[in-house]
């Protein structure tokens, strides 16, 4: 039985093409998607040779995408970014909760789940992957009794979708993620609570959370 409320059919805000174009990435084509030097110079200042290393080997990764399977898109991206270090918001940041965009995040080689999963959205996204099969998933970790977020992958709305996870490189359908119990998801345009398991209901979009709000005001202004 799938667990995860059924994708629902939503029309992808203007705006978010539009924030995305102001920010020091480009998506709209991953042949072009580039990281703005001055920012990979105040990156190398700030965290050493390294991290620009690891920013120019992502926008190597992006450009050189030839796949046409998006599951081929799924499994390199989950692999990529597994490769960083968990590593907990007070640890890494000082604070209790924050997101990090994926520049933060591949600078600094580590991060929490949060970071995890919207690294991947964001490059699942330069890499043509639609907005509307993509949902950023908070749940309830069972075995580990504590919040955590995937990335989840519809490829239509009422599909089992495909669990992406720090936790593990092993892409399994929700219907097998015996182990989360989904709270809420969202993407850069929709919002959508999970009111039981197996059902969702949509409630808004995405501005309602202010977490991801910051993360994208924040892309913006890195420009």
């Amino acid at each position: 039985m799938n667990i995860f409320p059924q994708k629902i059919h939503v029309v992808t805000a203007l705006a978010f093409i539009i924030i995305l174009l102001a920010a020091v990435l480009c998506f709209s084509e991953k042949e072009s998607f580039t990281i703005n030097r001055k920012v990979l110079d105040t990156i190398e200042r700030k965290y050493g040779h390294d991290s620009r290393l690891r920013l120019l080997e992502w926008e190597n990764f992006i450009r050189g995408d030839r796949s046409s399977d998006p599951l081929d898109k799924l499994q390199k991206v989950n692999v990529f970014f597994n490769k960083m270090n968990f590593v907990s918001d007070f640890n890494h940041w000082g604070t209790f909760d924050y997101w990090a965009t994926p520049i933060e995040f591949l600078a600094s080689k580590g991060g929490d789940c949060e970071d995890f999963s919207i690294a991947k959205y964001f490059t699942l996204r330069a890499l043509g992957v639609p907005d509307e099969k993509l949902l950023l998933t908070y749940v309830k970790a069972l075995r580990l009794n504590q919040a955590h977020m995937v990335l989840a992958y519809y490829s239509q709305p009422d599909a089992d979708p495909l669990i992406l996870d720090n936790l593990t490189e092993k892409i399994a359908p929700g219907s097998e993620r015996r182990d989360l119990l989904p709270v809420y998801s969202f993407n850069a345009s929709s919002l959508w609570i999970a009111k039981q398991r197996g059902k969702g209901e949509f409630v808004g979009n995405s501005d309602r959370l202010r977490r991801w709000r910051e993360l994208l005001k924040r892309m913006e202004d890195s420009n």
